[in-house]
């Protein structure tokens, strides 16, 4: 981008403590690992201060307004920012207590999620300390960040119970609002097979809507039957919460009707400010929030801000990447790439819907490193050139 000074807002933490509690920043990809006993929590934290690229004021504040007719900012303590352009990445909030008994039921046994840093290693106590019965894992009613990781944990649980004698007593039951286990059929159709041969119930259009931890049981309710509402005892419980924009954004402005930025998915500019640009799970972009999404549309951001400065037309567009590495086992992923069409966009000249070992590493050791070391320094925007390269620019 041009150079001149920037301003980084500290993100909007939510009801639960969100992805940067100021202080520390998370790699949040890696939590499904650490669910499942596979890696530790410390390598997904970093102080926020050592990841802030130089010649960035670091302005620790929470956001309270957004006001892009008059290009202010307002935060706490009665603050307030001008601005010529405006980068909107403020995340998605997780509401826990959407759930009835939660979050307060996490304090019982038995009852974790992948997706906070509160309860996390909550999911793997739970499972270290299986006995016999229901492990049930569960996706809301709502968008959700990484729609992947609800299963990932699901089939590295089934895996660890095969490892430590304990399949025979486990009933694994994947209860999911959604109509399909995936939005893109080529892998929708590798994972029904995973799933058949592993034993693993799939009821869908299930959702989460009542904890009872003191009794373990889980109540959810049949979408296609309104009214209707089914209650399992459980062993295990992996919660997915709903998940919605920062408050911040409901009613603002800048969203949509659902609270969610509003651009134009090819440019990502704002459709109503021409100065304001948004990336992520904050946006309305109809395609899946992943950090492969990012990376994918922040090589997008780069050209279109850059171009607007310079009073030109944007020109690069971005096609909906994103990416989301199935772990199936401990050693095994299927690498899932695909664009706003659904329609797979792999990098790879192999079937990445097949369960692999490259697959896996690539999940557990590389995108780590290329989040650290590449899209935080903004030299990773996706595989976009490694994809034309390795398929012969054909694709």
């Amino acid at each position: 981008m041009s150079p001149g000074l920037s301003w980084l807002l500290g993100d909007q933490v939510g009801r639960d403590g969100m992805l940067c509690i100021f202080q520390n920043h998370y790699y949040q990809p890696l939590w499904t690992l650490v669910g499942a006993g596979a890696k530790q929590l410390a390598p997904s934290s970093r102080p926020t201060a050592s990841v802030i690229p130089s010649g960035v004021k670091w302005i620790q504040s929470r956001v309270q307004k957004l006001d892009p007719d008059k290009n202010c900012v307002h935060l706490e303590n009665n603050q307030k920012i001008s601005y010529k352009y405006l980068i909107i990445a403020l995340g998605l909030q997780l509401h826990f207590e959407k759930i009835k008994g939660l979050p307060e039921g996490f304090n019982s046994p038995k009852i974790g999620s992948n997706y906070s840093i509160h309860t996390v290693e909550k999911t793997w106590k739970a499972l270290q300390d299986f006995k016999e019965g229901n492990a049930i894992f569960t996706f809301p009613n709502t968008p959700v960040k990484c729609a992947g990781a609800p299963q990932k944990i699901m089939y590295l649980s089934e895996a660890y119970f095969r490892k430590t004698g304990k399949r025979s007593k486990a009933n694994i039951v994947f209860n999911t609002a959604l109509g399909v286990i995936f939005g893109v059929q080529k892998y929708a159709d590798a994972l029904l097979e995973i799933i058949k041969a592993r034993d693993i119930t799939v009821n869908y259009k299930y959702n989460l809507v009542e904890v009872r931890a003191d009794k373990q049981e889980a109540v959810f309710e049949n979408l296609d039957k309104v009214g209707e509402t089914k209650v399992y005892q459980y062993e295990m419980l992996h919660v997915t919460p709903p998940m919605g924009p920062p408050d911040v954004l409901l009613n603002s402005p800048v969203s949509d009707g659902a609270g969610w930025v509003d651009l134009n998915k090819e440019t990502l500019q704002h459709k109503k400010y021409p100065n304001v640009f948004g990336i992520g799970d904050c946006t309305n972009l109809p395609t899946s929030k992943t950090a492969a999404a990012i990376a994918g549309q922040s090589g997008v951001l780069d050209k279109t801000i850059s171009s607007i400065m310079k009073g030109k037309t944007p020109s690069k567009k971005y096609d909906g990447y994103t990416s989301c590495p199935l772990v199936t086992n401990y050693n095994r992923a299927i690498l899932a790439e695909f664009d706003y069409n659904a329609q797979p966009l792999e990098t790879l000249p192999i079937d990445q819907s097949k369960e692999r070992l490259i697959s896996f590493h690539m999940k557990a050791d590389m995108m780590p490193y290329l989040y650290w070391y590449g899209l935080l320094k903004g030299y990773w925007g996706g595989p976009a050139p490694i994809r034309k390269l390795l398929h012969l620019g054909l694709k």
